[in-house]
């Protein structure tokens, strides 16, 4: 991780997510539309720093679409997988998301796996894949990282 990755990511919520998958963009586009603060870095899974960031913090189960890392590079980071981590990542935003956020968290985890499994598996079939991790566009570059950007 070179220092002005690390100098993005410090402090940020980093939402990992799989880059070839068009609903896991999705989310990723959602999230970049409703982050008013900017506050969220994106990472693919599958680019050499989304590898890095999650090999620091010891073997993960991160195969089936996101994973959020909270206060990077703090005292205080916290990693969160799946249902939580989408759960979390909207209660960053503002209301009506931060309400959603919370709500989905007052069901009972195993029924939020349960559903998200469900999605996970199906998500190709359903949603499509793209063939590489599509580049964002230059008012997005700084907060995609991990993937090698076209110079414009």
């Amino acid at each position: 991780m070179t220092d002005l990755e690390h100098n993005q990511l410090a402090s940020h919520p980093v939402l990992l997510y799989d880059g070839v998958c068009v609903l896991c963009n999705g989310v990723v586009r959602f999230l970049l539309d409703h982050d008013t603060q900017r506050i969220f870095r994106f990472v693919p899974l599958e680019s050499p720093l989304g590898v890095e960031l999650l090999a620091r913090l010891g073997p993960q189960p991160t195969q089936e679409g996101v994973a959020l890392i909270t206060s990077a590079f703090t005292p205080g980071e916290h990693l969160y997988h799946r249902s939580d981590a989408v759960s979390q990542a909207l209660q960053l935003l503002h209301n009506p998301w931060r309400q959603l956020g919370r709500t989905l968290h007052l069901i009972p985890r195993s029924l939020r796996e349960l559903g998200y499994t469900i999605v996970a598996r199906l998500r190709y079939r359903l949603f499509g894949r793209y063939y590489t991790c599509p580049i964002p566009i230059p008012s997005e570059r700084d907060r995609i990282l991990g993937l090698n950007h076209p110079k414009v």
